[in-house]
């Protein structure tokens, strides 16, 4: 079977979906099951609610070809009321097209059926993983006497929507005991900071190098359905203090500390600070590659389906087709 992702991908720092995209698409090219053609393609996996108008294209022109949607959000929870109708279009496109499904976590599985989606015939969870020829811990990972050195904690972030964390970031930048640790912000921010050292988006590269010359990892924003920037973090062997919610706690797994908001946040730190010398990198979090495979399997399992003539890819009516032109007429 040849995958073809249909997405635009930039090579500059952009958000989260781009970066695990590129690290698949890199994967599958290894294994020689990529092509950039749709036209040669068995499988065309699309991408929450990106290039709806061009993927329901690519249904009617391939009808035969089997269509997998890999979901992000629902983005009410992240965007507020502003994200239910992209929600809404995310559903309809998923019942529309999609042969097969594959959710981040199970959180964004769960709350995807509580905003409306429809659950389809193939579904599966499938946790993202960064590559790991930029994000990989310390060779050997060496512990640190923190007792005369600050503890550096640090936090990435493409998007600047305050729901990604800032009332935490500001909380600590004024309430941090900055004698005791120092704080750096990679992104865009929604406004500066003025004890946190910040810089502006950086290549994958460099935002590699950066989280392995620090200690903690601040995970804080909320309705994640799987957060890149914290699997960068936790693949370069770095323990977080995650908030309380979303996708955190099915990911965190044990590598680092819950949460809950302003009250106990510094509590947190501190107690995690205390035990740094004791922490070891994560072993249990799956790597590219094994996410690669989990993805070409469930891929295979539709088509085998579809081979036996126990499933036929979906066809588009011609009432639906106008309804998908209306309802996405502006993207």
């Amino acid at each position: 079977m040849q995958v073809h992702i249909l997405w635009k991908f930039i090579d500059e720092p952009w958000g989260g979906g781009n970066q695990f995209l590129k690290a698949l698409r890199q994967q599958f090219i290894k294994t020689g099951v990529y092509t950039d053609s749709p036209a040669a393609a068995d499988i065309i996996l699309f991408n929450s609610h990106q290039f709806q108008k061009k993927v329901v294209k690519l249904k009617l022109k391939y009808p035969k070809k089997i269509f997998v949607h890999r979901v992000d959000g629902p983005l009410f929870q992240t965007r507020g009321e502003a994200g239910k109708v992209t929600d809404t279009k995310i559903f309809f496109c998923n019942d529309l097209i999609a042969d097969g499904t594959i959710f981040q976590s199970t959180w964004s599985r769960k709350k995807s059926y509580q905003q409306g989606m429809k659950k389809n015939l193939f579904e599966t969870c499938i946790i993202n993983a960064p590559d790991p020829e930029i994000f990989f811990p310390k060779r050997p990972f060496l512990k640190k006497n923190h007792t005369n050195q600050k503890i550096r904690l640090i936090t990435t972030t493409w998007s600047s929507n305050p729901r990604k964390g800032f009332d935490i970031y500001h909380y600590l930048d004024k309430h941090l005991d900055f004698s005791r640790f120092s704080m750096t912000f990679i992104g865009n921010t929604d406004k500066s900071f003025n004890n946190i050292t910040t810089h502006t988006p950086l290549p994958s590269k460099d935002i590699g190098n950066a989280l392995r010359k620090h200690d903690i990892f601040i995970a804080a924003s909320t309705g994640e359905p799987c957060s890149n920037s914290f699997l960068e973090a936790l693949h370069c062997g770095l323990p977080a203090i995650a908030r309380n919610n979303s996708s955190y706690p099915e990911i965190l797994c044990g590598n680092g500390l819950l949460f809950n908001g302003m009250h106990d946040i510094l509590d947190k730190i501190d107690n995690l600070s205390k035990i740094l010398d004791q922490y070891c990198p994560p072993n249990h979090l799956p790597r590219l590659d094994e996410v690669a495979n989990l993805y070409y399997l469930f891929f295979k399992r539709i088509n085998q389906s579809v081979q036996k003539k126990e499933y036929s890819p979906k066809k588009i009516s011609l009432p639906k087709y106008c309804y998908s032109r209306i309802l996405l007429k502006k993207r």
